[in-house]
């Protein structure tokens, strides 16, 4: 019997009526800096930028911290988590009243942004109340609850006007304690939930809820979100700032004025829930991105003079959207985007309707992100353009994107299932078929095989997967080539903030391969590196607009600089997708092949963006040069191409994973099954030997440029930096195949020797004590660094997969050839695993060496602590290599 059965009308109406409200307030709260933060800009005096980051943080954190909440709601019921979301919420809008600066009112603005995890919250609350027939209607009520935006900007300016923004904020705060409290004593726990407590039936873990989000069905809901929400949001929270700019309006008048919007895009979306129900979602998503597409594109035209040169003389006209035509167009726009709020959540509940939380907070997270990356990047297009339409251009290329890609997602599906297109319901217009992308028989260690069919296909990912990751180590390093010039064009950070500029990718790079470790057997290898190559637009894009303006602040710069951690974070998908296409005897090379020309990235990215920066490659679209003199002679350079350089060829490589690589249906495994590797010994020493090869790599290959314009300012790191990495990066393919021939673990061993010896040469070659050094003996010491660094890792990805193959054979000796094969099929996922999750570790190499250098310098004057404490831990990585896998007597010798 389902739960809902016997659940009664008023119990429907009550529960929906009293969760719309409080959705009402926590929106209201969530989006209050588009009103008190003009105030804020005029006391604090800041930039475009600087507002736009103040107004996004809330929605930032707001959307991140959907997907948890969603979560938490299916596992612990909506009720209790709606209440703690509103109370969290108020203390924090509370507390923003005692900020006085501006990094603390950034603080308190990600406590604001509680608020806006509120839907998730919501959407998996409602939708337990009502049948699936009705979800449609129920939920598009709820999603009323977006005119909290208009009640700020009704409200607000008044408020605002008369008694300062702190009343606002105290106000808002009160309301919304008030609501939580009514609404704890007035709504139940929904009847799912209920029945679940009664029967003893213990929720699905977090990782559990998490696997719905593989399928690429979900994404493809996200970038409707990200439009008809993040677009709603950002024009919500934009528009007060928009019409006092661009039309003159005072801020009462604007307030008003940005209100219809807010209005039109949120009362409409029971409308668009109950048009959902009717006519079908597809239905109403056409016409919601065909609209959209439409009122963008007018909107976008700026205004203009024309001059005709007529028979009798010039005819002079202006063509101008008029703020009449304005509010008209940015209405009709509102109206179509409520209707596709409503229609994108109503395939939630439907499809995954044990996940509603987890799924609806991962589509509400990306939508929220819209609304935080929006603002953002209006106010950089118009420092860079200085056209207040621009937003409007990029709005128009988002709904492009998405209408292109939802035509083309269901004509791939209407051709697939053609004969049965006659009994597809309007109320599922979408149906799931495997693709003929996934191999289902993938056996690569049998010769015949591999031969007739196994070695053109994985010779084939292999070579759409290197230039993917050849670019994700480009975007990842980019700052080790920007910061250089950053100076020179009138950016004042001090020596300690260029390396942390250069340093934090290495973090967030890091840290995002722990994650990315477990991807490719959750999400499959095609879909995750189209995904992971995609997302390097964000940080290229981004870095292009920021370089171009002095005056951005440097906490932007941090957050780009944590973004192209992304292209960090592939390496470890990237090698453990590549390790399942090739037999054991052969994964030694792939492997080098893949991450050595991969590892090129490093030195492509040093070579190509000082080239790249010396002329307008864009032309007006890439924006004007930025000027500097040195020597007496004025010079011009382009920074921002060091970002932009990438962003074509990101977009080719994405669609070519797309269409040309394979997922591999046996290499499917949950994170539970992966999480075995944290109990192997030889995963945690394999992380430190890892640590000591890649680490290095990747660290010297971030901090050599600035270490050498430090130590030999006369020298130009740009023309030698690149030498390096490339080094390294050739050399790795020819350590993974020595590894093959000799054994990985004396390869490694010797390999380690030569480590420490390079380090004492640069000692030994560095300027000191009066001595003004040896340029060239430092470039030589650290291109031997960088030779033993790659071969290093090439032997020590090698001697992963047989250490751990050696140890599951061993263990299934004498249990049957079945026990054996499934020991070979072990051992090939705990090693794409640890492939995965010693690159993860190994990365922070490129965070903790250039970091090293900073901090020795700052607090002595000369970075030689920490070229010392880097021949003790090479020492380390001599004694574990030998008395585990080189030494006679070592029970894993490989």
């Amino acid at each position: 019997m389902s739960a809902i059965e016997n659940v009664t009308h008023h119990q429907q109406s009550r529960a929906l009526g009293i969760s719309t409200a409080a959705f009402t307030l926590c929106f209201a709260v969530w989006t209050i800096f588009s009103i008190i933060g003009l105030q804020i800009q005029q006391e604090l005096k800041l930039s475009e930028t600087e507002f736009g980051l103040l107004v996004g943080t809330p929605i930032l954190s707001g959307s991140l911290i959907r997907l948890i909440l969603g979560i938490w709601s299916d596992q612990y019921g909506g009720r209790i988590v709606y209440l703690a979301v509103m109370l969290t919420a108020a203390v924090a809008t509370l507390l923003l009243t005692a900020a006085n600066s501006y990094p603390t009112y950034l603080l308190a603005a990600l406590g604001v942004g509680i608020a806006g995890g509120s839907f998730a919250v919501g959407i998996s609350y409602v939708s337990r109340w009502y049948p699936q027939e009705r979800q449609g209607t129920a939920l598009g009520i709820f999603g009323l609850g977006n005119v909290g935006a208009a009640v700020t900007k009704f409200l607000a300016p008044f408020v605002m006007v008369a008694l300062g923004w702190h009343w606002v904020a105290w106000i808002w705060a009160s309301a919304l304690i008030l609501m939580a409290i009514v609404f704890w004593f007035s709504t139940e726990d929904e009847p799912a939930f209920k029945a679940r407590q009664a029967s003893g039936i213990k929720p699905a873990s977090f990782v559990k809820q998490l696997e719905p989000l593989k399928n690429i069905q979900v994404w493809r809901f996200s970038i409707y979100y990200f439009f008809v929400f993040g677009g709603f949001v950002a024009l919500a929270l934009w528009m007060p700032r928009y019409l006092v700019g661009a039309y003159g309006f005072d801020i009462k008048t604007a307030g008003m004025l940005a209100a219809s919007f807010s209005i039109f895009a949120s009362i409409f979306r029971a409308l668009g829930g109950m048009l959902s129900d009717r006519y079908g979602a597809r239905r109403i998503m056409y016409w919601t991105f065909i609209v959209g597409a439409i009122c963008t594109f007018v909107l976008s035209y700026p205004p203009t003079d024309y001059v005709v040169h007529g028979i009798k003389g010039d005819i002079r006209f202006s063509l101008a959207i008029q703020p009449s035509g304005f509010i008209f167009l940015v209405s009709i726009l509102g109206l179509f985007m409520s209707f596709g709020k409503a229609a994108v959540f109503k395939h939630i509940p439907v499809y995954y309707p044990d996940n509603v939380g987890a799924v609806g907070g991962a589509v509400g997270m990306i939508g929220g992100l819209g609304g935080f990356l929006l603002p953002l990047t209006f106010g950089m297009l118009n420092d860079l353009t200085g056209i207040w339409s621009s937003c409007f251009m990029l709005l128009f290329v988002l709904v492009a994107i998405a209408l292109v890609w939802m035509h083309f997602a269901i004509l791939r599906m209407e051709h697939r299932a053609v004969p049965e297109l006659i009994r597809i319901s309007t109320y599922l217009p979408e149906l799931s078929y495997p693709s003929d992308l996934v191999l289902t028989d993938w056996n690569p260690e049998d010769p015949g095989f591999w031969e007739k069919t196994g070695k053109r296909i994985a010779t084939r990912n292999l070579w759409i997967s290197i230039p993917a990751l050849l670019l994700a180590f480009a975007v990842w390093m980019v700052w080790s080539v920007v910061v250089i010039n950053m100076p020179s064009i009138g950016f004042k950070y001090t020596t300690n903030e260029l390396f942390w500029l250069t340093a934090l990718p290495g973090l967030s790079g890091a840290t995002l391969r722990i994650f990315y470790s477990f991807m490719v057997p959750i999400f499959g290898g095609r879909r995750w590196t189209t995904i992971s190559t995609a997302s390097l637009l964000l940080p290229s894009l981004w870095i292009g607009f920021a370089v171009q303006n002095p005056d951005t602040p440097y906490l932007l710069m941090l957050v780009l600089a944590l973004l192209c951690g992304f292209g960090g974070g592939n390496f470890a998908s990237s090698m453990a997708n590549i390790s399942f296409f090739f037999p054991q005897c052969k994964k030694g090379t792939a492997l080098g092949l893949n991450a050595g020309l991969g590892n090129l990235g490093v030195s492509t990215v040093q070579f190509v963006v000082p080239l790249a920066i010396t002329a307008g490659l864009f032309g007006s679209w890439g924006g004007a040069p930025q000027e500097w003199v040195k020597d007496g002679v004025t010079k011009s350079i382009w920074l921002q191409n060091a970002g932009f350089i990438w962003v074509p060829l990101i977009i080719v490589s994405t669609a070519v994973a797309w269409f040309g690589m394979n997922d591999i249906a046996s290499a499917k495994a949950s994170f539970k099954e992966q999480s075995i590797i944290f109990k192997r010994k030889h995963t945690w020493l394999m992380c430190w030997l890892y640590t000591g090869t890649f680490g290095s790599f990747i660290g010297y290959s971030a901090g050599l440029p600035m270490l050498t314009k430090i130590l030999f300012p006369e020298a130009n790191p740009t023309q030698y930096a690149f030498l390096g990495p490339l080094v390294g990066a050739l050399a790795r393919p020819v350590g993974g195949w020595l590894a093959d021939k000799l054994g990985g673990a004396r390869v490694t061993f010797w390999n380690f020797l030569v480590m420490n010896l390079a380090v004492v040469g640069v000692l030994h070659f560095m300027p000191g004590a009066g001595d003004g050094g040896s340029f060239m003996g430092f470039l030589a010491m650290f291109l031997l660094l960088f030779l033993t660094t790659g071969i290093g890792n090439g032997s020590t990805f090698r001697m992963i997969p047989v250490i751990f193959l050696t140890e599951r054979l061993c263990a299934a000796k004498g249990r049957g050839e079945a026990a054996l094969g499934q020991a070979r099929k072990d051992a090939a996922k705990e090693a794409a695993a640890v492939l995965g999750f010693s690159s993860a570790i190994a990365a922070y190499g490129a965070f903790f060496i250039p970091k090293s250098y900073g901090t020795a310098i700052s607090l002595t004057g000369s970075p030689d602590v920490a070229l010392y404490c880097f021949i003790a831990f090479y020492l380390s990585c001599i004694g574990i290599t030998w008395w585990f896998y080189a030494r006679k007597a070592s029970v894993t010798p490989c």
